[in-house]
C-alpha cells in the first residue's frame, strides 16, 4: 500500500534510488556484455570500467545487488514502510564509509563531496523516522 502523505523530500529519495537502481543495473548489463552499443558510456568513467573490468563476473554479481538493494530502498520509501527506511539508511551509510575510504586510499579527493550529500540524506531520513513507524502505517 502507498503512503498518501509521503514528504516532498522522502519522495525525491525513492527517485534518487529509483535512479540507483537502473543505473547499477545498466553497468551490470555493460560488463556481462562488453563490445554492446552501450559500450560509449564507459567514457564518462573510464576509471569505472577498468575497475569493473578486472572484477570481471563478480562486477555483475556485484552490480546486481546493488540494483536490488537500490530498489528495495526506493520501493520501501515509496511505500512509507519501515523496512525501507532501513535499507536506504544503510545503503547510504555503506555507501558514506566507501566514500571515505576510497578518497584515503585511492587519494581522490574530489570523491569526498559525496560525503556531505549522503550525510544530509541520512540526517533528513533520521529526523523523519517517525513517518516509518509500523503504529503510523494504515
Amino acid at each position: 500500500m502507498a503512503c498518501t502523505d509521503r514528504p516532498l523530500g522522502v519522495t525525491l529519495l525513492a527517485i534518487f534510488f529509483l535512479f540507483g537502481t537502473v543505473m547499477a543495473a545498466l553497468t551490470a548489463l555493460m560488463v556481462a556484455f562488453p563490445g554492446s552499443n552501450l559500450d560509449f558510456l564507459w567514457r564518462l568513467n573510464p576509471r569505472a570500467h577498468l575497475g569493473f573490468a578486472a572484477l570481471g563476473l563478480w562486477a555483475v554479481l556485484l552490480m546486481v545487488v546493488v540494483a536490488t538493494a537500490c530498489a528495495t530502498a526506493a520501493l520501501g520509501l515509496w511505500r512509507c514502510a519501515r523496512w525501507g527506511y532501513i535499507v536506504a539508511v544503510a545503503i547510504l551509510a555503506v555507501n558514506l564509509l566507501g566514500d571515505a575510504i576510497n578518497a584515503g586510499i585511492g587519494h581522490d579527493w574530489r570523491i569526498l563531496i559525496g560525503i556531505p550529500v549522503g550525510s544530509v540524506m541520512v540526517i533528513y531520513l533520521v529526523s523523519r523516522r517517525s513517518i516509518f513507524d509500523e503504529r503510523t502505517q494504515p
